[in-house]
């Protein structure tokens, strides 16, 4: 399956949405995850603090928690970061080897990343912050192009609960 199912796309529009007035409004965007139930219709927002490592993990810990509080089918996960432009993705390791992050390198720019974690893999968008029209603070992004992933690594994957039947699940969500 390399299509994201509908009932999820259904869920995050309107949330991709916000963020981007949140950026055209001139406002900053916050790190944020949303926790939820496709059954329930229940959705939780847990802030993402990322003032150090150990917020981070206490985040990622949090996380599992509601997710496993709400029998959670799905996780969205919106942050700004600092990416790297298309033409510079093929040197990443060397960037990152010289400067030792992309944040500290001269070739970052700033991205919106979107993060879908569901049990049937996990869909990952980033897309370019650019300035909307002559203003130095709105800015705005474009379409998210979300990519499938079955294999994902680090402390914000694997966080949802395991749940009886979900290999029969992704037949209901099409």
């Amino acid at each position: 399956m390399s299509t994201m199912p509908a009932a999820y796309r259904k869920i995050i529009t309107p949330l991709i949405d916000a963020t981007r007035d949140i950026l055209e409004r001139g406002e900053t965007l916050g790190h944020v995850a949303l926790v939820g139930n496709l059954s329930s219709g229940e959705v939780k927002m847990v802030p993402i603090p990322a003032s150090s490592e150990e917020a981070k993990d206490d985040a990622a810990a949090r996380l599992r928690h509601e997710a496993h509080l709400l029998q959670a089918d799905f996780i969205f996960t919106i942050l700004d970061a600092w990416g790297l432009p298309k033409d510079k993705m093929h040197r990443m390791q060397q960037i990152l080897d010289e400067y030792g992050s992309i944040g500290a390198s001269p070739y970052r720019i700033d991205v919106v990343s979107l993060t879908l974690e569901t049990r049937h893999g996990v869909w990952f968008a980033q897309m370019p912050v650019k300035p909307k029209g002559v203003s130095k603070k709105k800015k705005t992004f474009g379409e998210p192009e979300f990519q499938l992933f079955t294999d994902m690594q680090g402390r914000f994957a694997d966080l949802l609960p395991m749940k009886d039947g979900d290999a029969s699940a992704a037949a209901g969500l099409h």
